[in-house]
């Protein structure tokens, strides 16, 4: 596993949907993560602490603390950090414009890559219907997956004691529900559009937790996934281009070596 001293160097990093303060957050990957890359500037995309779940309840265990102050003591080496708070941690939204310790809060920002090309970067809840018209639906909706999540920790317990990696029940089963499908289609149309009205080359967002880098909308749509069930980030090397990292993936090519007939551990945009 790679450590901080020779961890790989890259211009940008993008992380949201870490779900701080909840059981669902997978902390260690995410820490092992961290430790692994090192950013010129770090935007936290949304919902890195969720406050829904803390108001109802504490549990912040020391891992996740420790993610806490990775991210700190990498601004104090340097880095730039931006935060757009999302709709689980919008307690933060009261501080856009402000400077925390170095931590820049915004509601979102036009991000230039080193190519040229520039970037709407936003969590995404303010186009998602449900949230903005029917809080009480997804407020339903969370409980229902935070259901899936607890089914699933137990059920990676067994696959791992089985030798085989993790899986996410509710990412499979996102896909194959037709309306879930058809809402991650129109939630990446919406920011598409978004994007071009703000005259971007592209989106960066987060929010549904499904990971994807596409073109299909006629501009650049990135979603970085989620720490909760993917274990995914975005990065943006020195010439510009973006790459998205399915970390799970990459620590198991590390271990066992990139097998023949599995994806690859990360898509790359040109």
């Amino acid at each position: 596993m790679a450590q901080d001293m020779n961890a790989i160097r890259v211009r940008t990093l993008f992380l949201s949907d870490l779900h701080l303060g909840t059981k669902g957050c997978q902390a260690g990957a995410l820490l092992d993560f961290l430790r692994a890359y090192e950013a010129d500037t770090i935007y936290l995309v949304g919902d890195i602490v969720d406050g829904w779940k803390l108001r109802s309840g504490w549990y912040w265990p020391q891992a996740h603390n420790d993610v806490v102050q990775k991210l700190l003591r990498k601004v104090r080496k340097g880095a730039r950090l931006v935060y757009l708070p999302g709709n689980h941690d919008e307690f933060l939204r009261d501080y856009i414009g402000v400077n925390l310790g170095g931590i820049e809060l915004a509601d979102h920002a036009l991000h230039e890559a080193a190519d040229g090309r520039r970037y709407l970067v936003i969590h995404g809840d303010q186009f998602d219907l449900v949230v903005r018209h029917a809080r009480w639906l997804a407020l339903l909706g969370d409980g229902a997956y935070s259901a899936a999540l607890f089914v699933n920790t137990y059920l990676n317990i067994v696959r791992r004691r089985l030798g085989l990696t993790y899986w996410s029940l509710s990412a499979w089963a996102k896909l194959r529900v037709k309306n879930a499908v058809n809402y991650i289609s129109r939630f990446e149309e919406l920011l598409a559009a978004e994007a071009r009205r703000q005259e971007a080359d592209g989106v960066i967002c987060g929010h549904i937790h499904h990971a994807a880098i596409h073109d299909g909308f006629g501009v650049a749509y990135v979603n970085t996934g989620d720490w909760v069930e993917s274990c995914t980030a975005v990065v943006e090397h020195y010439d510009g281009s973006l790459q998205l990292v399915r970390w799970t993936e990459v620590q198991r090519d590390w271990v066992i070596g990139p097998a023949f007939d599995e994806p690859h551990a990360s898509e790359r945009a040109a």
